[in-house]
């Protein structure tokens, strides 16, 4: 029996296209009694993955639920506006509130922890600590951060620096805290970190019996000038060469996660933000875009994805997939 990882990236709002995607799978599955909790042995998420990734192991809420965090009003109370006298949309203070973002979370995930992750199966989300400057992987495995809700990991994850304020995480096993940011400064595709754990962990565990889906939430295709880049300063790189987006590229993990696994055992899920052959419309690459037609359009992106990806997904989840490992759309 195969191991079977399922690996989200982080991307804030564009998460709608892969919660699409997944609620598509999860209905697929369900024709046959299963789901996305009984198909998987690790679940690993970056931010607004790992939010997703976090509900699918810790509650019981289904895929279809899970994406309506990904609608207009959620959003908007998610991405509630800093509006301080004297703040600069993220330069001189982060550019939104936690409160929005806190209290939607705790409404979804509500007192569960990553203790109630499944017997024999595991759980992480990635985050990175501000005062000991090294990553932070929190994580089903460690006795200190089971008793951490959720919905505290899932924030801390996701709170992307400029974008939200750090998130400080206290554990009651040790008395310590961290102050932690979002993980996709470091990592925000999770597959290889997410491999390591299910080496470390799931028993029975190999290098050539690991599956791997692995989805993320559209590739940035905006132009850069490198011309006018020579003259930015830290202002010319926040705002106009979204330096954040570029610390959190995914495309190196995708490479040694696909060169990793046994040939047909890896499936990336993803594409270029843009129109594609068979996809007319317009997705904007900040995650922070919350309008109802960008959301529309994002969701639309997931529907395409599982036009090209969700039977092979499906298959592999089943543990019936016999094809090759799949590599992102080039459009």
């Amino acid at each position: 029996m195969k191991k079977t990882i399922l690996a989200l990236d982080g991307g804030g709002i564009r998460g709608a296209a892969t919660a699409r995607f997944l609620t598509l799978v999860e209905k697929e599955l369900q024709k046959d009694n299963l789901d996305l909790k009984s198909t998987v042995d690790l679940w690993a998420g970056t931010s607004t993955g790992a939010i997703i990734a976090v509900a699918l192991a810790t509650t019981d809420l289904t895929m279809e639920t899970i994406s309506e965090l990904y609608n207009p009003k959620l959003a908007n109370r998610i991405f509630s506006e800093n509006k301080g006298w004297f703040e600069l949309d993220g330069i001189n203070a982060p550019k939104y509130e936690a409160k929005g973002k806190t209290k939607v979370l705790r409404d979804y995930f509500g007192t569960r922890t990553l203790a109630d992750v499944p017997d024999g199966k595991h759980v992480l989300a990635i985050a990175h600590g501000v005062e000991c400057n090294h990553p932070v992987v929190l994580k089903s495995t460690r006795p200190e951060y089971r008793k951490l809700r959720s919905s505290e990991v899932v924030d801390a994850s996701s709170a992307a620096p400029t974008y939200f304020p750090t998130k400080r995480v206290r554990y009651l096993e040790t008395g310590d805290q961290d102050w932690l940011i979002d993980g996709g400064v470091i990592s925000n595709n999770p597959s290889v970190c997410a491999m390591a754990e299910a080496l470390r962990h799931c028993d029975g565990a190999r290098l050539d019996n690991l599956q791997v889906l692995s989805v993320g939430t559209g590739k940035p295709t905006r132009y850069t000038s490198g011309r006018d880049s020579q003259s930015w300063g830290a202002i010319g790189w926040f705002t106009k060469g979204k330096i954040i987006s570029l610390l959190g590229d995914e495309q190196v993990s995708a490479y040694q996660a696909m060169t990793f696994c046994s040939p047909g055992q890896y499936i990336r899920v993803n594409s270029p933000l843009a129109k594609m052959p068979g996809f007319p419309l317009t997705v904007s690459d900040d995650m922070d875009n919350v309008s109802s037609k960008n959301i529309s359009n994002l969701k639309s992106l997931g529907d395409y994805w599982f036009d090209h990806f969700g039977e092979s997904a499906v298959a592999l989840l089943r543990q019936q997939y016999t094809g090759e490992s799949l590599d992102s759309l080039s459009g």
